[in-house]
């Protein structure tokens, strides 16, 4: 599997993530190619080498040919995207990396989706630094996109609203459930559109997983600093473990005053909200009282979601939100014949190493139920035909 892994150990912006793409190998020129599919005019793309610290990088810069005298709404830029004769996969992942802006801006201005201005992030250049990335990425043949956490700097910055405190609140949305760090380095470190993309693209956060690394890419920002290079890094190359990580938040409740049935309920209703698991555990709390405490484990954009289900069904005064890195192994499905029928089992590789195979319960439940059978001696037959299948 191919990764990008990114380390924006100064911070992330649009034009940085795709300088970064450029820097390790992709053609300009080819670049420029699939950006001519979009229904987009008025600009013209650039790219230059330039020094931060001594490090060589790549500076991107789009420059619009005419001033532009509207603010788009994200339905427009959804109609660019779609009038495009892009790869499908391509539009889906840059009209996702909108919606989260828009979500974003939306919260912040306490307003309908389709009613969010566009201003920066609607230009031009962030619809070309925003396309251009997805299209950067799949050109590299990267299958999955990594990042280190992300930071953000301090002070305030000019944009169309005004004077805003740095991390811009939409920024700082976009950060919500995933890991960042905050620094006191005047300036904004992280943008909208750096936190949009790598937020929306990247299937984790954390260390750098093992890889062979085959290029390493440098993308300049247009300030300079003192502290540090003004340079956004991106590592490509092959992944050397098959096992999956990625991170997820914890959200957990104490509760010592609800009855078990609502308890029971909630853990319903949080799975078929999006949770990835849900389980309870008996406590002692204090002053001796017995209790419980429920455990939700879910993606980022579905914690906040999640945490308001829990403040609303149970009767805790709080909940406690913790992001975790999960490794898993990596997944596949194999369909193996039984005197019960077809039955699916799905099997863990570490690395090449088979290391776990489990049959479907709802596929041998059927297949009990069918043939008046018990369930384990479905299980059974199912998970001796696989292991006869690997011999």
């Amino acid at each position: 599997m191919i990764i990008a892994y990114f380390d924006p150990f100064s911070g992330a912006s649009g034009d940085m993530v795709l300088g970064a793409l450029l820097d390790s190998g992709l053609s300009l020129r080819r670049l420029r190619q699939e950006l001519a599919r979009l229904p987009l005019e008025g600009y013209s793309l650039s790219a230059r080498k330039i020094e931060r610290h001594g490090i060589a990088a790549t500076k991107l810069t789009v420059k619009v040919k005419k001033p532009q005298g509207h603010h788009r709404h994200l339905p427009d830029i959804v109609r660019i995207l779609r009038r495009s004769d892009l790869p499908g996969a391509d539009i889906a992942q840059a009209e996702a990396v909108f919606g989260r802006l828009a979500e974003a801006e939306a919260r912040v201005h306490r307003c309908e989706l389709e009613e969010v201005h566009f201003h920066e992030v609607g230009a031009v250049d962030a619809i070309v630094d925003i396309v251009g990335a997805v299209v950067a990425l799949r050109l590299l043949g990267v299958e999955k996109v990594l990042s280190g956490p992300l930071r953000t700097g301090t002070g305030s910055v000019a944009c169309a609203h005004g004077v805003l405190p740095v991390p811009a609140p939409a920024t700082a949305e976009l950060l919500r459930g995933v890991p960042s760090v905050g620094t006191d380095i005047q300036g904004e470190l992280t943008t909208p559109t750096g936190a949009a993309l790598l937020t929306t693209l990247a299937a984790g956060f954390g260390p750098r997983p093992p890889m062979a690394v085959r290029a390493v890419g440098y993308g300049a920002g247009s300030a300079e600093r003192d502290e540090l290079p003004n340079i956004l890094r991106v590592f490509v190359g092959e992944a050397l473990e098959a096992d999956e990580t990625d991170t997820v938040e914890v959200i957990e409740a104490n509760l010592d005053d609800v009855p078990g049935e609502v308890v029971g309920h909630v853990v319903e209703r949080a799975l078929a909200a999006g949770a990835l698991d849900a389980y309870v555990a008996p406590v002692y709390m204090k002053k001796n009282r017995p209790g419980m405490v429920v455990t939700l484990i879910a993606e980022a954009a579905d914690a906040p979601r999640l945490e308001e289900l829990l403040l609303a069904e149970t009767t805790t005064f709080g909940v406690r939100r913790n992001a975790a890195v999960r490794r898993k192994l990596r997944r596949e499905w194999a369909t193996v014949e039984t005197p019960f029928g077809q039955v699916r089992v799905k099997v863990g590789y570490l690395g090449k190493r088979l290391v776990q195979a489990a049959p479907e319960f709802e596929d041998c439940r059927r297949a009990a139920d069918r043939h008046n059978q018990p369930l384990r001696a479905v299980y059974e037959a199912a998970l001796e035909a696989f292991h006869r299948s690997q011999c």
